[in-house]
């Protein structure tokens, strides 16, 4: 079997969804933006974003460390003790942002009004105990949507090429 190549518009913009894996390594309460201070628990979290204009820069972008502060994933990343593991995504012209968050959530604790000011979900950050869970977590949302998605090191492959 060949591999398969990327759809890329003649412009080369690749429209997306994504999902961040993060790894917050202790307790802490961080100021998110305009939000009040917020209580994070040490484990995993998973933020759903989207790239609708350009996924590569955004990927890029929250995989930086100089960057100001607009999104409230951005204040998140910001910490020491948090950092981005993974990342699993889909290359689509489809808004898929908000169903993703719905799926990976259902059973999940999220963090109430997180990166979705947007639109009208509860929250696009999800909070789980390991790695794992977070992952087995995106994944089955993707295939329930019925969407291929690559990792991060595809992304890296993608952006090296």
């Amino acid at each position: 079997m060949g591999k398969k190549r990327l759809k890329v518009k003649k412009s080369g913009i690749l429209k997306g969804t994504y999902c961040l894996i993060i790894n917050n390594e202790s307790d802490k309460k961080i100021k998110i933006g305009k939000l009040n201070d917020i209580e994070f628990n040490k484990g995993f979290y998973v933020y759903v974003g989207s790239g609708r204009n350009s996924l590569i820069p955004r990927l890029k972008r929250h995989l930086s460390d100089d960057k100001k502060l607009h999104w409230h994933v951005d204040y998140f990343l910001k910490e020491k003790t948090v950092d981005i593991v993974e990342i699993i995504f889909t290359i689509s012209n489809e808004k898929l942002e908000c169903a993703l968050s719905s799926l990976i959530s259902e059973s999940n604790k999220t963090i109430d009004n997180f990166g979705c000011s947007d639109c009208m979900c509860s929250s696009h950050l999800i909070y789980f105990k390991s790695k794992e869970e977070a992952i087995i977590n995106v994944k089955n949302a993707y295939d329930n949507i019925n969407k291929e998605y690559k990792n991060l090191n595809y992304f890296h492959k993608l952006i090296n090429s």
